[in-house]
């Protein structure tokens, strides 16, 4: 039995945690491959920006390929399941993130810098430019690489798999939301 992981509004970071690890251990266990689990609750004075993990969870070892190939659809899988699995609304699924051997990590970098780089080129060109399709979190990371960045503004278009973050010339007025 999962036990109530929100209190007051928030991610109990300890019992997700524990959740998460036994879930992750019992996964794997259950395939059959060959992985050390590692889950830590962040403590709370190290996340206060918006948009940071609260609970991280590593996976790592012989069998890390299977999850990382198709860019990662295996490891995306075993993040959709154990969201299910603990029970946690959409809206706490940007407080825990599940890696593989720093995968994701690196991905989130590569799109910081990318939106980065992007901004720089809208900014100079006056022109906007649209991103490849990328998922709601990557999508989120993009909005918060770009958020304070006074040139630039962006927004989500498209549907689905296909949804895609446009940077856009900030106009005169106000920075609109994203």
């Amino acid at each position: 039995m999962i036990p109530n992981l929100i209190h007051d509004g928030k991610l109990d970071r300890v019992a997700t945690a524990a959740a998460l690890q036994t879930f992750l251990d019992d996964s794997v266990r259950t395939a059959g491959l060959d992985l050390k689990v590692n889950v830590r609750a962040v403590p709370a004075e190290t996340t206060g920006l918006e948009g940071h993990a609260e609970v991280i969870a590593d996976l790592d070892g012989k069998d890390k390929d299977i999850l990382l190939e198709r860019n990662a659809e295996v490891l995306k899988a075993i993040e959709h399941l154990a969201f299910r699995a603990l029970r946690l609304e959409p809206a706490f699924h940007e407080k825990i993130h599940v890696d593989c051997a720093g995968y994701r990590a690196l991905r989130f970098e590569e799109l910081r810098m990318t939106a980065k780089v992007a901004a720089e080129r809208v900014e100079a060109s006056r022109q906007p430019f649209r991103l490849n399709p990328m998922s709601s979190r990557e999508r989120r990371i993009v909005h918060l690489a770009l958020k304070d960045i006074p040139g630039v503004r962006t927004e989500s278009i498209g549907m689905g798999e296909e949804r895609q973050v446009v940077i856009h010339p900030a106009d005169k007025s106000a920075k609109a939301p994203a």
